[in-house]
Order: C-alpha cells, then structure tokens, then sequence
C-alpha cells in the first residue's frame, strides 16, 4: 500500500467519524441535564421517549459536595433544559457550572431552568442564619426526594414546564404523570403500612437526610452524629451521644453510605446498636434503578434489619 493511499483512507475514515457525530447532533432529541440522579429518575418517568436525559451527580455522591469539572460544563452548553433539586443542595457547585456552560437556554429567568424545589412545603426552615451553627439551609431541609408524595409534587412542575416546552408531547408528559402518579399513590400504602411497627422508633442518623423520610413515616431523631450539619464529629460529642442513647435506650443508627462509617463502628461497639448503611438516593446502589425502587429498598431493609420501638415488642 502506497503512503498516498493510506492518507487517503485516514481522510475517508476522518469524515465518516466527523460525519457520525454531526447526524447525531442533528438527530438528538430534547436534551433535558438533571442535576441529581433522583431528579433524572423522576424526569425520566414524565419524559418518556420524549426527551434526552443526562444526570451531572450520581446518587452515590454527596450532592452538598461535587465538583465542578470541565466535562460537566460542556453537558450543560448542550442542554435545552436543566431541572435541579433546589433550597442550595447544589449551591456549592451547580452555578459555577452554568457560568462555565455559557448557555443562554439555562440562565436564570429562561424556561430552560428549573428548579423542582418551589413544588415542595420546606421543612427545617432555619429561625436564625449563623455560620457558627454549621452547614445550615437557609430554605429548608434540601432532601426531600426522600418523601414519595414530593415525587410527585416535583413530577407535576417538570410536567408543566416539559408541556410548556413541547407543547406538540404535552398530552404525553400529562398521562405519563398520571401513570407515575397512581404507583406512587398505590405503592405508597403498602410502604406506609409495612412501616407502622416502627412508627415512633428513636434513630440516630450522620445528617438530617433523612427529615422527609422520618415525617412520612412516624420516625424520630434521637441524636446526630455531626457535631454540627456538615461538621464531622469530634470525640467529646461521640461520647455524650453514646451515654444518651443508653439512656434513652436507641438501638439503630442510620447513615447514608457515602459517609465514613468509623464513628457508626464506635457507637456500635459502645452500646451494641444496629448500624444501617442506605442509600439515600436513587443510584445510590446497583439495585435501586427507579424512585419506586429507593423505598422498597429502604422499607425491606427496616423491615430485615430495623429494631422495633419498645411500645411495639409484641407487634413482631
């Protein structure tokens, strides 16, 4: 084969790939960037085949801290919409990644940006902001995808504005909204029922994940192991946690499984409580795919692993 020759073959091979990506920027759809997996799991459900969907946090991740890389830019410049989670979970990195983006679809008062969080009723609303009391939000308690009903709270803005959007799929959006809306509704009644035993049960939790998930489900928070939100523990403060839920006789402790596990160990080996490792967020493990799987996930395993509270003994 002649050098010529096979700079011609380069060349032929060039244009078919530069070719290939073009038809597949000509042909990709409604491009929808959703700043959480949970997000993207919920948008998914309205969108259908409607639109592209792409996620810049996995639900492995702590949302509070991402960073913001260069490639998560560039998914951003080729968004028509971005939907994120709201009340500052993303404060830390998101705006950053807009900036950088450079994409006028997505700029603040644009259609192309949504934030799911004015669909939800806060709670944890701080009374005083000081920086000396932690990590606090200003707005309210960010996790609120781990309350089913505020699925569907979210479920009907993205529908709203996807339709305002793309009117020609709007009756799409709407019926799949109620087809998302009528599992969360079913579903939610065996979750609710399988966790009445525990209703009332004192637990001890890393952060305030899990403030939704407690309401819905009649649990308590009997200490933290942050110090502070979003300040790690010292020694002193695990000690005075330990002698309270001797005292008070707390048997479990909760954490999201993106968190160090060596002060969960510690209390565990100090009172013998049962420690579990969640996700608290869909992707947050291989088998959680969906936002019906995340409660499955969590009601099967306080219903394997979980302690009864001591006025529900006998209810086992």
């Amino acid at each position: 084969m002649t050098l010529s020759r096979k700079h011609s073959l380069l060349i032929v091979f060039a244009f078919i790939f530069l070719l290939s990506i073009l038809t597949s920027e000509a042909i990709a759809g409604f491009r929808v960037v959703c700043s959480t997996e949970d997000i993207a799991a919920i948008t998914r459900e309205i969108g259908g085949d409607e639109v592209d969907i792409e996620m810049l946090a996995r639900g492995y991740n702590d949302y509070l801290f991402m960073m913001s890389k260069p490639s998560l830019m560039v998914r951003l410049s080729r968004a028509d919409m971005l939907i994120y989670q709201g009340m500052e979970l993303e404060i830390g990195w998101l705006p950053l990644l807009i900036q950088g983006a450079r994409n006028p679809k997505i700029f603040i008062g644009q259609p192309g940006l949504l934030n799911t969080s004015l669909a939800i009723d806060p709670i944890e609303i701080p009374i005083e902001l000081d920086r000396s009391m932690g990590d606090i939000h200003p707005f309210g308690n960010p996790h609120f995808q781990l309350d089913p009903i505020n699925g569907i709270k979210v479920a009907k803005l993205i529908t709203e504005r996807l339709s305002q959007l793309l009117p020609e799929s709007s009756q799409v959006f709407k019926k799949n909204l109620k087809v998302f809306s009528d599992k969360i509704n079913i579903r939610l009644k065996n979750w609710e029922n399988r966790m009445k035993r525990f209703k009332g049960l004192k637990v001890v939790a890393y952060h305030r994940i899990w403030s939704y998930f407690f309401r819905r489900f009649g649990l308590e928070y009997g200490g933290t192991i942050e110090i502070k939100p979003g300040l790690p523990p010292t020694a002193k403060h695990l000690e005075r946690l330990v002698d309270n839920m001797k005292q008070n006789d707390i048997q479990l402790v909760i954490q999201a499984n993106f968190y160090e596990d060596r002060s969960s160990k510690f209390i565990k080996e100090q009172t013998g409580a049962k420690v579990l490792i969640l996700p608290a967020s869909v992707g947050g493990v291989e088998e959680v795919e969906s936002f019906f799987d995340l409660f499955e996930y969590l009601v099967s395993t306080f219903e394997k692993e979980a302690p009864l509270p001591a006025i529900g003994l006998t209810a086992r």
